[in-house]
């Protein structure tokens, strides 16, 4: 064969590959400068294709904000540091500052940004506040830049176990320390102990409220414990009560309706999630909550080695509890079998290009992002969604304004108390089907609180048709949501 013709064939066969590879790349480039309502493609899940798909005459995202006007009940300043070890820290201190709220009460909070160059927001994990406030980087404001504050202002509409964190390179400053505690009660709270479980791990170790080991509650016999626990980590955590038995109180800031006692079970708490335990401390006086990895909140004196039977940590039982099962049923306030939008979110992993870098990545109905859903709804809506996974690894899956409640796992419907939750362990092999009510406008970010997921492509959102937002993501404001 001639050696022209050889070179020809040769020239051919790279074009023939490269050229698909160049066209994939090309067309997985994110620009440097997008808006999160114009990426990926419109999901109308069968509803109606109706209203203004975000066009400029919708409503504008940063007009959806809280009261305006009035003196705040509870106002709260926080400044937010890079520390010279590295950490984040807000008031000096990681965690930062637990805020409490009674129910019905106008909380204003002021986020100054002293020295974080990325630049910082606050998101209200868990609370539906007006989507102004949602502090997502590029969605509802811009980040926040050193020197510069915002203002966040919001009614406390709903008692329960939050948290807050910032959403700007957000898979950095949250494991770097930048979150705390929200904390909403009834305006009539029972009596007993009332206890932020915080779990986050720094260089390695697991802490409670930012303390390594074995931390002490002062409790009296036959006193009653709430312990919140929140679990600002990546993965799933578990929890468990020895030394007295204990029920689930509440989940992810929603009541358990007909709890029953647990003994020699733990309970699982996905990444983002909060779940409260509720025990009363024994006649010996020694109970002990464990979240695993040497963590522990103790009733005996710290560091005395005191577990609930004198001889210091215990295993961690085999068994957990079922939440699809748990507690009794009771009225949802709507119809699921009425919906007029459903969606599926089907989680994968494929290769290909992601913003140019190949690799093998997290895919949301076999698309990649960009390409991925926009899950379209108007006031009023009752959705149902199904979540499906089968990405080899969990997803803590984590959806912004709204709380939803769980119908069935794997086909199995629930037959407990209603599983609501805004931050849901979908397991690999998984299917849930949820339905939640579309009744709190905006553009929403749905996606996977294991915050290197949501980076590396598993990110989608909730939009309402009759809504824009004026901000962008990258650009001159440097927002980086994840």
């Amino acid at each position: 064969m001639r050696r022209s013709v050889k070179i020809a064939i040769a020239v051919g066969a790279t074009v023939a590959i490269l050229g698909p590879l160049g066209y994939f790349w090309q067309q997985s480039l994110v620009p440097s400068t997008y808006n999160m309502a114009t990426m990926g493609y419109a999901d109308f899940g069968g509803g109606p294709q109706t209203g203004h798909v975000h066009s400029a005459g919708g409503l504008d995202v940063s007009t959806l904000t809280g009261p305006s006007t009035g003196d705040p009940d509870v106002a709260v300043t926080l400044t937010a540091r890079r520390e010279k070890n590295g950490k984040y820290t807000l008031n000096g201190v990681t965690p930062g500052p637990e805020i409490r709220a009674v129910k019905g009460q106008l909380v204003q909070v002021t986020l100054i940004n002293d020295n974080v160059t990325d630049g910082v927001t606050l998101h209200w994990h868990g609370v539906d506040v007006p989507n102004a406030e949602d502090g997502v980087a590029g969605v509802t404001q811009n980040a926040v830049q050193p020197g510069e504050q915002f203002v966040y202002r919001f009614v406390a509409q709903d008692a329960g176990t939050f948290w807050y964190h910032s959403h700007q390179v957000s898979h950095e400053q949250v494991k770097g320390g930048m979150f705390g505690a929200l904390v909403v009660t009834e305006p009539v709270f029972s009596e007993g102990i009332d206890q932020v479980v915080a779990v986050h791990t720094y260089d390695g170790r697991r802490t409670i409220n930012g303390r390594p080991g074995e931390s002490a509650l002062a409790a009296r016999p036959q006193q009653v414990v709430r312990a919140r626990v929140i679990n600002t980590d990546a993965q799933p955590l578990r929890a468990w009560v020895t030394g007295a038995p204990y029920r689930v109180a509440a989940i992810d800031g929603r009541e358990v309706h007909g709890p029953t006692d647990i003994s020699d079970k733990s309970v699982v708490v996905t990444a983002g999630g909060r779940v409260d335990l509720s025990f009363t401390v024994p006649a010996s006086g020694l109970a002990r909550l464990d979240v695993g990895a040497g963590a522990a909140l103790t009733t005996a004196a710290a560091g005395g080695g005191a577990g609930p039977a004198g001889g210091g940590a215990t295993g961690e039982p085999k068994a957990t509890i079922d939440f699809l099962s748990y507690g009794a049923k009771a009225d949802l306030g709507f119809d699921p079998g009425k919906a007029n939008r459903n969606f599926d979110y089907r989680i994968g992993r494929r290769a290909g290009f992601l913003d140019g870098k190949p690799g093998l990545w997290w895919s949301i109905n076999g698309h990649l992002f960009p390409d991925v859903p926009m899950f379209m709804v108007t006031t009023g809506d009752i959705v149902k969604m199904t979540i499906a996974n089968n990405s080899g690894e969990v997803h803590p899956m984590h959806l912004h304004g709204h709380h939803a409640v769980v119908l069935s796992r794997d086909g199995v419907a629930a037959t407990g108390s209603p599983w609501w939750f805004d931050s849901l362990d979908v397991g690999d092999g998984e299917t849930y089907e949820i339905a939640f009510v579309a009744d709190n406008p905006g553009i929403w970010v749905d996606h996977c609180h294991n915050l290197q997921h949501a980076v590396d492509g598993l990110l989608a959102h909730l939009a309402y048709t009759d809504v824009r937002t004026p901000f962008e993501v990258g650009g001159e404001a440097g927002n980086k949501p994840e």
